[in-house]
């Protein structure tokens, strides 16, 4: 497929997901990337925090780190309101911390320019 991409950690390239994994439309508010699989190099931290401000406001959730480096690259919805209910156990990468290279060009982007084609959690 040509909307093919591999996910890479912005700081050290570290590849944490790809597009065959992508299982949703991002919410308005958040720019994330909604994955239902990453690789091993994604951990997910021990400690729960609540979202205390904008779309995240009374969710509460778990952060994704890169293994590697540390950098915060998603988080993982643990409970929510009823509109984001649909996020819930998924992996959602922080757009602005997630790099794409993009198979069929090799061309490296930023996930924010990406448009991939639209999925839903129902497929």
């Amino acid at each position: 497929p040509e909307e093919c991409a591999v996910f890479c950690c912005r700081r050290c390239w570290t590849v944490l997901g790809d597009s065959l994994q992508l299982c949703g439309q991002e919410p308005p508010g958040l720019s994330v990337l909604i994955c239902f699989k990453v690789t091993s190099a994604v951990t997910r931290e021990d400690s729960l925090l609540f979202g205390l401000e904008g779309a995240l406001l009374g969710c509460a959730y778990y952060l994704l780190s890169c293994r590697w480096c540390g950098l915060s690259v998603g988080f993982i919805l643990y409970s929510s309101s009823s509109d984001l209910a649909y996020l819930r156990d998924s992996f959602c990468f922080f757009k602005e911390n997630i790099i794409c290279y993009l198979l069929k060009t090799h061309r490296i982007i930023e996930a924010s320019k990406v448009n991939f084609p639209p999925v839903t959690s129902m497929e």
